[in-house]
Protein backbone atom coordinates (compact mmCIF):
# COMPACT_ATOMS: atom_id res chain seq x y z
CA UNK A 1 0.00 0.00 0.00
CA UNK A 2 2.61 2.45 0.88
CA UNK A 3 6.31 2.51 -0.48
CA UNK A 4 9.65 4.56 0.49
CA UNK A 5 9.00 8.36 -1.11
CA UNK A 6 11.73 10.74 0.79
CA UNK A 7 13.31 10.95 4.24
CA UNK A 8 9.92 12.40 5.58
CA UNK A 9 7.67 10.08 3.88
CA UNK A 10 5.69 6.87 2.46
CA UNK A 11 4.04 6.91 -1.05
CA UNK A 12 0.75 5.40 -1.47
CA UNK A 13 -2.60 5.54 -3.76
CA UNK A 14 -5.86 4.77 -1.96
CA UNK A 15 -9.32 5.76 -3.18
CA UNK A 16 -10.25 9.44 -1.74
CA UNK A 17 -13.59 9.38 -0.81
CA UNK A 18 -15.81 11.77 1.58
CA UNK A 19 -16.96 11.18 5.10
CA UNK A 20 -19.86 12.64 7.71
CA UNK A 21 -17.63 12.99 10.31
CA UNK A 22 -14.66 15.42 11.77
CA UNK A 23 -11.63 12.32 11.57
CA UNK A 24 -10.56 10.73 8.60
CA UNK A 25 -10.17 7.08 8.64
CA UNK A 26 -8.71 3.72 6.88
CA UNK A 27 -9.72 0.50 6.96
CA UNK A 28 -9.27 -1.14 10.72
CA UNK A 29 -6.97 -3.57 9.78
CA UNK A 30 -4.79 -1.36 7.62
CA UNK A 31 -4.52 0.98 10.27
CA UNK A 32 -3.31 -1.45 13.24
CA UNK A 33 -0.41 -2.78 10.25
CA UNK A 34 0.91 0.22 9.29
CA UNK A 35 1.13 1.53 12.84
CA UNK A 36 2.34 -2.13 13.74
CA UNK A 37 5.44 -1.23 11.62
CA UNK A 38 5.81 2.75 11.72
CA UNK A 39 5.36 2.19 15.87
CA UNK A 40 5.37 -0.96 17.35
CA UNK A 41 8.32 -3.20 18.68
CA UNK A 42 10.46 -3.25 21.19
CA UNK A 43 8.01 -3.12 24.15
CA UNK A 44 5.59 -0.77 22.26
CA UNK A 45 2.74 -2.44 21.40
CA UNK A 46 -0.34 0.06 21.02
CA UNK A 47 -1.64 0.17 17.17
CA UNK A 48 -4.04 2.41 17.77
CA UNK A 49 -2.07 5.75 17.54
CA UNK A 50 -3.44 8.23 14.76
CA UNK A 51 -1.56 8.16 11.33
CA UNK A 52 -0.13 11.40 9.90
CA UNK A 53 -1.32 11.71 6.06
CA UNK A 54 -1.36 14.13 3.11
CA UNK A 55 -3.24 14.45 0.52
CA UNK A 56 -2.45 17.35 -1.49
CA UNK A 57 -1.58 20.04 0.66
CA UNK A 58 -3.22 19.48 3.64
CA UNK A 59 -2.14 17.37 6.58
CA UNK A 60 -4.32 15.29 8.99
CA UNK A 61 -4.78 12.61 11.30
CA UNK A 62 -6.11 9.13 10.45
CA UNK A 63 -7.75 6.60 12.42
CA UNK A 64 -8.98 3.08 11.59
CA UNK A 65 -12.58 2.25 10.88
CA UNK A 66 -13.97 -1.19 10.46
CA UNK A 67 -16.53 0.64 8.02
CA UNK A 68 -14.11 2.14 5.77
CA UNK A 69 -13.64 -0.44 3.08
CA UNK A 70 -9.72 -1.37 2.21
CA UNK A 71 -7.09 0.57 0.22
CA UNK A 72 -9.90 3.66 1.12
CA UNK A 73 -8.94 6.70 2.74
CA UNK A 74 -11.85 8.39 3.90
CA UNK A 75 -11.87 11.79 4.60
CA UNK A 76 -13.87 14.72 5.79
CA UNK A 77 -16.44 16.23 3.54
CA UNK A 78 -14.84 19.82 3.64
CA UNK A 79 -11.17 18.22 3.02
CA UNK A 80 -12.56 16.73 -0.40
CA UNK A 81 -14.30 19.70 -1.63
CA UNK A 82 -10.77 21.67 -0.51
CA UNK A 83 -9.40 19.24 -3.11
CA UNK A 84 -9.46 18.94 -7.08
CA UNK A 85 -11.38 15.61 -6.41
CA UNK A 86 -14.83 15.99 -8.61
CA UNK A 87 -16.05 12.48 -8.36
CA UNK A 88 -15.45 10.73 -5.39
CA UNK A 89 -14.23 7.70 -4.92
CA UNK A 90 -11.17 9.06 -6.87
CA UNK A 91 -7.46 7.02 -6.82
CA UNK A 92 -5.05 9.47 -5.28
CA UNK A 93 -1.64 9.72 -4.27
CA UNK A 94 -1.40 9.55 -0.42
CA UNK A 95 1.67 10.52 1.97
CA UNK A 96 2.49 8.80 4.82
CA UNK A 97 4.53 10.77 7.38
CA UNK A 98 7.42 8.82 8.80
CA UNK A 99 7.68 8.53 12.35
CA UNK A 100 9.92 11.41 13.00
CA UNK A 101 7.78 13.81 10.75
CA UNK A 102 5.08 12.27 12.15
CA UNK A 103 5.40 13.66 15.25
CA UNK A 104 6.66 17.14 14.48
CA UNK A 105 3.62 17.52 12.80
CA UNK A 106 1.57 16.47 15.76
CA UNK A 107 3.72 19.49 17.71
CA UNK A 108 2.58 21.89 15.04
CA UNK A 109 -0.67 20.63 14.92
CA UNK A 110 -1.51 20.78 19.07
CA UNK A 111 -0.40 24.85 18.87
CA UNK A 112 2.34 23.71 21.41
CA UNK A 113 5.88 24.29 21.95
CA UNK A 114 7.58 20.79 21.06
CA UNK A 115 7.30 18.79 24.47
CA UNK A 116 9.20 15.45 24.55
CA UNK A 117 6.62 13.80 27.12
CA UNK A 118 3.59 14.69 25.42
CA UNK A 119 4.68 14.49 21.87
CA UNK A 120 6.37 10.95 23.45
CA UNK A 121 2.80 10.15 24.52
CA UNK A 122 0.97 10.43 21.36
CA UNK A 123 3.70 9.16 19.10
CA UNK A 124 6.75 7.13 20.70
CA UNK A 125 10.32 7.16 19.51
CA UNK A 126 10.65 4.99 16.22
CA UNK A 127 12.01 1.47 17.40
CA UNK A 128 14.26 0.89 14.80
CA UNK A 129 15.77 4.56 15.04
CA UNK A 130 19.46 3.80 13.69
CA UNK A 131 17.93 0.72 12.15
CA UNK A 132 17.81 -2.64 13.41
CA UNK A 133 21.47 -3.29 12.58
CA UNK A 134 22.26 0.67 14.28
CA UNK A 135 23.20 1.47 10.44
CA UNK A 136 19.99 3.52 10.44
CA UNK A 137 18.49 1.61 7.15
CA UNK A 138 14.97 0.29 8.05
CA UNK A 139 12.85 0.63 4.97
CA UNK A 140 9.21 0.75 6.80
CA UNK A 141 6.37 -0.68 5.55
CA UNK A 142 5.95 -3.19 2.85
CA UNK A 143 3.58 -5.41 1.81
CA UNK A 144 0.19 -4.06 3.36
Amino acid sequence: MFEQFSSGYYLGRLYVEPRDDDAAAIARTQHEQVNEQLYAGEGIERTDLPLVMKLENTHFTVYGDERVPADTIAVPEELVEETRIRNPPALREVFLAKAERAKQLLSVAAGTPTSDEAMDAAVPDHPFDGGPFGDGTFDGPTGI
